[in-house]
């Protein structure tokens, strides 16, 4: 396991934060000592998810932003620095699905899915890598899919977003790399949480948040002169 408090100090920036996956990870991200940037779009539930980490002794701050929009991005960073400091640790984690046929989705199906799970991450990267270049160091850990890999019937949507994301991170990872920034993509199977329903499954066989943050932590707490660049995680059982 890591060492205790090995972040300590750091900055690390979630998005997605205020439940689920991002929740689980900014908590195991504060455990070893990180100060913590909360994100999402639901200011409410961003601010129990705070109120809850706060109570555990982290350092937090929560911005409502929509990461598809570039006005709430440039928001979210000036915020994370002026009350935290320079961003250490990016994890692009919000998402959304959309799962039907194809033939019977809108163009706003397209665009929402697209824009949140692909343009967003390129985007906040964008806009924190300059700093993380200036300093030459740096973790972006983009979650990905096991559906960035794997074509299933009704998820034709889903699957074009998290490909592109693996796309988008192979790409990033050689654009960074020289500056000391470690670019990671973490692919998980079906998780038990709200995203998406989970029909027929049995949700105690399926991956939980707390290993999705589990794998966060293996990236940011490996030793300097390498990086893991993709971690595949599948439950042991099939649900």
């Amino acid at each position: 396991m890591p060492a205790e408090k090995s972040l300590d100090g750091k900055v690390a920036l979630v998005t997605g934060s205020s439940r689920g996956i991002g929740l689980a990870i900014a908590r195991s991200l504060g455990r070893l000592g990180a100060k913590l940037s909360l994100c999402a779009r639901d200011a409410g539930k961003l601010e129990s998810a705070a109120t809850e980490l706060q109570g555990e002794g982290f350092k937090v701050v929560a911005t409502a932003a929509d990461v598809a929009r570039a006005s709430d991005i440039e928001k979210l960073v000036q915020k994370t620095g002026q009350a935290l400091g320079a961003i250490d640790i990016l994890v692009n984690n919000a998402g959304i699905g959309y799962f039907g046929p194809f033939q019977g989705a809108a163009e706003e199906n397209w665009d929402a899915v697209l824009d949140t799970n692909l343009k967003s991450v390129f985007l906040l990267s964008k806009a924190v890598a300059p700093g993380m270049i200036e300093r030459r160091t740096g973790h972006i850990i983009n979650i990905a899919s096991l559906a960035g890999k794997n074509a299933f019937a009704g998820g034709a949507i889903y699957c074009a977003s998290k490909w592109g994301l693996l796309g988008l991170t192979e790409c990033m990872a050689e654009d960074l790399r020289q500056f000391g920034i470690r670019v990671s993509a973490v692919c998980p199977g079906s998780v038990a949480t709200d995203f998406s329903p989970h029909a027929g499954k049995d949700t105690r066989k399926m991956l939980q948040s707390e290993d999705i943050a589990h794998a966060v932590e293996v990236i940011v707490t490996q030793s300097p002169q390498s990086f893991i660049s993709e971690i595949l995680i599948r439950p042991t059982q099939k649900p």
